[in-house]
């Protein structure tokens, strides 16, 4: 609002003094809209950023590149050194995204690095980073493809250098929610859906299944539930992922042509069933300055709006959540098998009916933490008494579970409506 505030009195300001003084300020605008925004890739809207492209390559690969060195410096391996078939697989299938993405046009190269993880990033230059966990993880190239597809489109959003100039201007403006972590928390996350919807527009466009990203968050909601941590969380939690994915993919089904880049991806990134991009620019000195300022106004203005909205609601959802588990008695856990073991609840305040119950189990194991989790089938009303059982893998045995601080937890729950 800050923005819009001084937008429209230089406006004010413009009209009365004439024609001349309006061209020359509105010269003026548009350089200052130009210091700290640019055209969003994907929209044409104005996004906030105080970085040009050649600064963001710039310092996003000197980041990784910094990660090379240390890699060598403790010996090791990277790329084909870890392992040449899933390096190879990386490239082929990082080249076929790449070809249809946004910056297609600039060289970029994937980085394979050994890392016990479910992880790949980018730093807003022109590398994407894969830890050796994840290529291992992944069931096929079409669920590689969503990932690779969802990293570019962080630096094609501008996300890294977008979120810098938000809270550097809203620091300035003195906005109390932005120094809140759950409000940078919701900008975040925000940010990764708009990711994923980028990303999977470009696994369709490249002949990849574009279900596959769906498949990956079902699995792991299936397996993990939504890891939540019961207050804020910067990325959806798998089954809000794994539902908006199935959406997406499905809209964008019809672009897919399998193994085959589609022949009018090019057009395609302009106008789709998920964005149709903005065109429009006015010229600097014919009202292109205040144009440009109300657009960047107007887009930080809804991002803002759109980060409150997404903090309120992981809020409330919390709120629910621990309400209930605060309504769960443990009333017994008996041990089923060496790697397995079944507790038995009973839901004993007057509440609402529930579903979609996942009740947790937590543990910290050679300084890694580890959840196995249960989905309670059915609905459970108050009073219910219901099952959750646990299966563990074979190098953990139920014995030693108190040596780990294992507890139990409840995981997400939603309300009968």
């Amino acid at each position: 609002m800050v923005w819009l505030r001084f937008a429209l009195s230089v406006m004010l300001i413009a009209l009365i003094s004439g024609c001349q003084t309006l061209k020359k300020v509105d010269r003026g605008l548009y350089q200052v809209a130009e210091t700290v925004s640019e055209r969003d890739r994907v929209t044409g809207q104005r996004s906030l950023s105080m970085a040009g492209r050649s600064t963001q390559i710039q310092q996003g690969n000197a980041y990784v590149e910094r990660i090379i060195a240390n890699e060598k410096k403790h010996k090791r391996p990277v790329n084909a050194q870890i392992n040449r078939a899933q390096y190879l697989r990386l490239v082929r299938v990082f080249d076929r995204i790449h070809k249809v993405s946004h910056l297609k046009n600039e060289r970029w190269q994937p980085l394979l690095i050994k890392r016990d993880s479910f992880n790949a990033f980018t730093t807003g230059g022109t590398y994407i980073v894969v830890h050796s966990q994840l290529m291992s993880d992944l069931k096929s190239d079409a669920e590689l493809a969503a990932v690779i597809g969802h990293e570019i489109a962080h630096t094609v959003a501008n996300h890294v250098y977008e979120r810098q100039t938000h809270a550097q201007i809203s620091a300035l403006a003195g906005s109390n929610s932005a120094r809140r972590s759950g409000y940078q928390a919701a900008f975040t996350h925000e940010s990764e859906r708009e990711a994923d919807r980028i990303g999977i527009l470009y696994t369709a466009l490249a002949g990849y299944d574009p279900m596959a990203s769906s498949r990956i968050w079902q699995r792991k909601y299936a397996a993990e539930g939504n890891a939540r941590a019961l207050f804020h969380h910067d990325h959806p939690v798998n089954a809000e992922r794994y539902q908006e994915a199935r959406a997406v993919g499905k809209a964008v089904l019809p672009y897919y042509q399998k193994g085959h880049i589609n022949p009018r991806a090019t057009e395609l990134l302009d106008n789709n069933v998920l964005w149709r991009k903005s065109q429009q620019e006015v010229a600097a000195g014919e009202g292109g300055g205040v144009a440009a300022l109300l657009s960047t106004a107007l887009g930080a203005y809804v991002q803002h709006q759109g980060a409150k909205q997404e903090e309120r609601r992981q809020l409330q959802q919390a709120s629910f959540v621990k309400s209930i588990e605060q309504g769960l008695k443990l009333e017994s856990v008996r041990k089923s098998g060496a790697h397995s073991l079944e507790t038995r609840w009973r839901y004993v305040v007057k509440g609402p009916a529930l579903n979609n119950l996942v009740m947790g189990l937590y543990l910290k194991r050679n300084g890694k933490v580890e959840r196995y989790v249960d989905h309670v089938k059915g609905y459970v009303k108050p009073g219910q008494v219901f099952a959750a059982r646990f299966s563990l893998p074979e190098n953990l045995h139920v014995d030693s579970l108190q040596k780990y601080g294992a507890r139990f937890y409840l995981d997400d729950v939603q309300p009968v409506r």
